[in-house]
């Protein structure tokens, strides 16, 4: 199992939107195959400031399966226009 971990940044004033975008997101990320899980976490001290958690069978599963994909374009336009940086995506491993 991989896990995918991203710091996402919402533009201000748009995270009420963004959160109804990102459920409807949802169900494109959780019809790929090697999709385990994921959550959405929203930061308590800084506004706009999103964790997300997504747990993968393999890295592959997430960098080519995902992000190869006709459905990863679909994720792109619903989501990316509202993070101000773009965020850099990290994978993490159990010890």
């Amino acid at each position: 199992m991989i896990l995918e971990a991203v710091m996402l940044q919402v533009k201000l004033g748009m995270e009420e939107e963004y959160e109804e975008a990102f459920l409807n997101a949802s169900k494109i990320i959780s019809s790929m195959k090697g999709y385990i899980s994921h959550e959405l976490q929203r930061c308590i001290e800084v506004r706009g400031k999103y964790l997300l958690l997504v747990k993968w069978e393999s890295l592959e599963d997430h960098t080519v399966g995902f992000r190869q994909s006709i459905e990863y374009l679909a994720w792109k336009e619903q989501l990316h226009h509202f993070y101000d940086p773009f965020p850099i995506v990290e994978h993490f491993e159990s010890v």
